[in-house]
């Protein structure tokens, strides 16, 4: 009898955390270098993992050093996975759009080349209508004063990247770049989001 109680009991756990693997879902993004989206994607509640990786591009597997090219197509991306319990695909969005300059085609400040376009990839017809319609309304309503030019389209597969740059901010929060790029957007993110973030 008690042998049946444990697998009784194993079983409800793996059906347990199943469970909760469904309720998660996918979400890409491309602003940039993907050590800043990271690094603000990890701080918000709902968001569960976050890795950096390349997307979008014509070759399989590609290096760092490939995409750094420009040649091979990719951006530079993250995939997260979230609880839409706890955050929404809007919420994402909103994010997203107050956390870089979608404005500006191929660049994010000194950064330059396809591989740092604004993009997101959706996965689902929800996530695109979603991300098709807050793009209109942020060229309809003119908030940026220039038009938005990310680019919306379907996710394609996703290469994470080389370990080295996997929790990059957390790892090297003394790098000069981490200094003098990434930790004033996380400081508007604290300012902005304060009500989404992890505590």
């Amino acid at each position: 009898m008690k042998y049946f109680t444990i697998i009784a009991l194993i079983f409800l756990s793996v059906s347990g955390a199943n469970a909760q693997q469904k309720k998660l879902q996918k979400a890409t993004f491309g602003m940039g270098c993907f050590w800043c989206s990271e690094a603000l994607f990890q701080k918000l509640n709902g968001v569960s993992a976050v890795k950096s990786g390349y997307e979008g591009g014509q070759i399989p597997n590609p290096t760092y050093e490939d995409v750094c090219s420009g040649t091979t197509g990719h951006a530079e991306v993250i995939e997260l996975s979230y609880d839409p319990a706890k955050i929404s695909y809007d919420e994402l969005l909103e994010v997203f759009w107050k956390s870089h300059d979608p404005t500006t085609l191929n660049r994010q400040g000194a950064d330059a080349g396809t591989q740092y376009r604004s993009v997101i990839f959706y996965h689902t017809p929800e996530q695109k209508a979603a991300a098709e319609q807050y793009k209109a309304e942020l060229n309809k309503t003119n908030a940026y004063g220039k038009p938005v030019v990310t680019e919306i389209t379907k996710a394609e597969p996703f290469y994470v990247a080389e370990n080295y740059h996997q929790d990059y901010f957390n790892k090297n929060s003394n790098q000069p770049y981490c200094r003098l790029v990434i930790l004033p957007k996380m400081e508007k993110l604290e300012k902005i989001f304060k009500a989404k973030l992890k505590h």
